[in-house]
């Protein structure tokens, strides 16, 4: 790897696996490196870009962190991805490190390929792709925390006879890593790990080190710096989609929800909670504005596992206006589960 090169760390995961929060961990602790972020976001509101720049600071500023808001990443490398990279690269003080969080359904593969296109080719490398993985979801058979009706639905169709695209999609990204994260170990026991790890194991075609942390929390040393130059190992790769010009994302569907303030955020978080098991909800996530507080309250499920803490106060010229993005199967029932959530 070119020491001309800037390093880029692609990071890829299944929807709520972590890969947010595990950016806004390297980003508090870059172990000296200045940083830059692109950041994919999957829906119509920029709630990943939001959070990550709630946390920039001088190693990585505002303006270094960009969200690409036109459709997967994977799709759209021409439009959005190379002309992004040459705007960080031409910064006064270019990054050290870039950072890339794609959307929960992006293909790691053409992402990789496209740091072979001759504008960036030598300029920046993939120093690793990073996939971050739901460990408490893989200790029970899933690859997201709520896919028990889908997984019911498959089994009975006794005609299918290929892999269903949410699991080809997770296959995929397992299978263009260089580093796993498995995340959310606190919610397992060693038995769980276990059933998690070997589901990991199950996916990978290459020798592939896991590593096992709670709420993202990974060493900048263990995750950066990793030098594999990615792009010039792309054969080994091998993609469901390898085949194929292009995928698209008809098994999914997201929509926004305005919000009004509130004055019970445990009551918004078990509506919440409960979309999951009405609906084929996969994700929800987005700000929410209380009765009397300054402060934002940042709201985040993955399945029924609700979170939620107050992240910044609101900006002066910042309207109060909660927003929820959520996240599910095509053809989900928009107008129920907007009804759901409203109460």
């Amino acid at each position: 790897m070119s020491i001309e090169k800037i390093p880029v760390t692609i990071i890829t995961g299944f929807l709520g696996a972590g890969k947010t929060t595990l950016v806004r961990h390297l980003m508090q602790n870059p172990q000296g490196r200045r940083l830059a972020i692109l950041v994919n976001e999957f829906g119509d509101l920029g709630i990943d870009g939001d959070i990550l720049k709630s946390c920039a600071d001088s190693n990585c500023p505002e303006d270094a962190i960009v969200e690409l808001t036109n459709g997967c990443l994977c799709c759209t490398v021409a439009d959005d991805f190379v002309p992004t990279i040459a705007a960080l690269l031409a910064r006064p003080q270019p990054p050290d490190h870039i950072l890339i969080e794609t959307s929960g359904l992006a293909l790691p593969k053409p992402l990789v390929q496209a740091f072979n296109w001759p504008a960036i080719k030598s300029r920046v490398t993939v120093d690793g792709v990073v996939v971050v993985v739901d460990g408490a979801a893989l200790a029970h058979g899933r690859v997201a925390a709520d896919l028990d009706a889908l997984a019911q639905q498959r089994a009975a169709d006794t005609a299918l006879t290929h892999d269903d695209p949410v699991e080809e999609v997770f296959e995929d990204q397992i299978a263009c890593a260089d580093l796993v994260v498995l995340n959310k170990r606190d919610l397992l026991d060693d038995a769980g790990i276990a059933r998690a790890q070997a589901a990991i194991s199950g996916a990978l075609p290459r020798s592939v080190k896991t590593i096992a942390v709670a709420d993202g929390k990974v060493d900048a040393a263990l995750l950066l710096g990793l030098g594999v130059g990615t792009e010039d190992d792309i054969a080994n790769r091998r993609t469901h989609h390898d085949d194929e010009a292009e995928h698209d994302h008809d098994d999914f569907d997201s929509f926004v929800v305005p919000v009004a303030e509130i004055a019970d955020p445990a009551a918004l978080a078990a509506r919440i909670g409960s979309l999951a098991e009405k609906f084929d909800v996969l994700r929800v996530k987005g700000f929410v504005p209380v009765a009397g507080k300054p402060m934002r309250l940042l709201m985040q499920a993955v399945g029924a596992r609700v979170t939620y803490h107050f992240d910044r106060p609101w900006n002066a010229d910042e309207a109060r206006d909660g927003r929820l993005v959520v996240i599910g199967l095509k053809g989900i029932d928009r107008a129920a589960v907007t009804r759901a959530l409203l109460g």
